[in-house]
C-alpha cells in the first residue's frame, strides 16, 4: 500500500530569516480545526494566529506564508483564511500590502493606554520607550458649550481655552485631542507652547495638575476628517475617551474628548473589589 502523503508546513520563502525560523516552528503545531455548529473555522484560525502574536512566536514585521500555502496546510479554503486575516487586520494585529514585496505582515504591538492611573499621553509614551509629539490644529478662546460648562462647573458661555491637537508616537499619528480649559483658571495659556505635555505645562506654569479624572469610553468609527488626520481609512475603528479631570481639591481643570486609533491602541484598566487596593 502506498503510504499517505503527510501535509507539509507552509513555505514562507519571502520571510526574513528570523521570521522563517519562528514560522516553521509555529507550523509544526497547527491548530485542530473543529467542525461543528456554532464554531467557525475562520474564528479558530484567527485565535490561533492572535495567540502566536501575543506569545511572541510571531513578531512585528514578520511576513506570514502565502495565502495559498497557509490555507492548503490548514486544510481550509482561501476564502476562510482571508476572513481570518481580515479580522486580524481589523484588530490591528496584521497589515496587508500589495506589490512585488507585498504580503501579510505582523503589525507593531499596540500602545497600551492605562486608565487605572491618571497620566498624560506623553508620560504614557515614555513608559513604552516611545517619543511623544504633537501637531497643534487649533488654539483659541471660545464660549463654553452646555456640555463643557456642566463638566467644568462654569456658566454656559463662560470663556474656555480650546486646544485641538494630533498626538504622535515616534512621528506617527495616534490620537486626536480636543481639550477645553477654564480661561479664568489658566490665563495666557494660549500664549504658551502647546506642542508638549499640557499636563506638565499646567503644573509648571500654574501649579495645577490633574489628580483624578472621570473617563467615559465609547467605540466609534472614523469620519472623513478623522481618517485624514490619523492617516487611516474612513470607517476605521476609533475609541472615544471623554474625560473630565480634577485637581486634588476637586476643582475641574479640563474637559476633553480624545479619539484613539483602534488599530494602534488598547485600553488597560485594573479593577479591585476595593478601590484602595489598586
Amino acid at each position: 500500500m502506498t503510504p499517505t502523503a503527510q501535509p507539509q508546513p507552509p513555505r514562507p520563502v519571502q520571510a526574513a530569516p528570523g521570521a522563517l525560523t519562528r514560522l516553521t516552528s509555529l507550523a509544526r503545531k497547527p491548530p485542530k480545526i473543529i467542525k461543528q455548529t456554532g464554531v467557525t473555522a475562520h474564528a479558530q484560525i484567527e485565535d490561533w494566529l492572535a495567540d502566536a502574536i501575543a506569545a511572541g512566536q510571531l513578531r512585528a514585521g514578520d511576513r506570514l506564508p502565502t495565502e495559498h500555502d497557509l490555507s492548503a496546510w490548514l486544510g481550509v479554503s482561501r476564502m476562510t483564511l482571508r476572513h481570518a486575516l481580515g479580522e486580524l487586520a481589523q484588530r490591528g494585529l496584521v497589515t496587508k500590502t500589495v506589490g512585488r514585496n507585498g504580503g501579510t505582515f505582523v503589525a507593531e504591538a499596540k500602545l497600551e493606554q492605562d486608565l487605572t492611573t491618571l497620566a498624560g499621553f506623553s508620560e504614557q509614551l515614555r513608559r513604552h520607550g516611545k517619543v511623544a509629539g504633537a501637531k497643534v490644529l487649533a488654539a483659541a478662546q471660545i464660549p463654553a458649550s452646555p456640555a463643557a460648562a456642566a463638566a467644568l462647573g462654569l456658566a454656559e458661555g463662560d470663556p474656555v481655552h480650546e486646544v485641538r491637537r494630533i498626538r504622535l508616537a515616534d512621528g506617527r499619528p495616534m490620537v486626536i485631542e480636543h481639550s477645553l480649559f477654564p480661561a479664568a483658571l489658566f490665563p495666557d495659556l494660549l500664549d504658551c507652547r502647546l506642542d508638549g505635555s499640557l499636563y506638565e505645562l499646567l503644573e509648571d506654569r500654574y501649579r495645577q495638575r490633574p489628580h483624578r479624572a472621570r473617563e467615559l469610553l465609547e467605540p466609534v468609527v472614523a469620519g472623513v476628517r478623522e481618517a485624514e488626520a490619523l492617516e487611516i481609512d474612513e470607517g476605521a475603528p476609533l475609541m472615544l475617551v471623554e474625560r473630565t479631570a480634577y485637581s486634588k481639591a476637586g476643582q475641574p481643570l479640563e474637559f476633553a474628548r480624545d479619539l484613539f486609533r483602534g488599530d494602534r491602541t488598547r485600553v488597560v484598566v485594573w479593577t479591585s473589589e476595593l478601590a484602595g487596593e489598586l
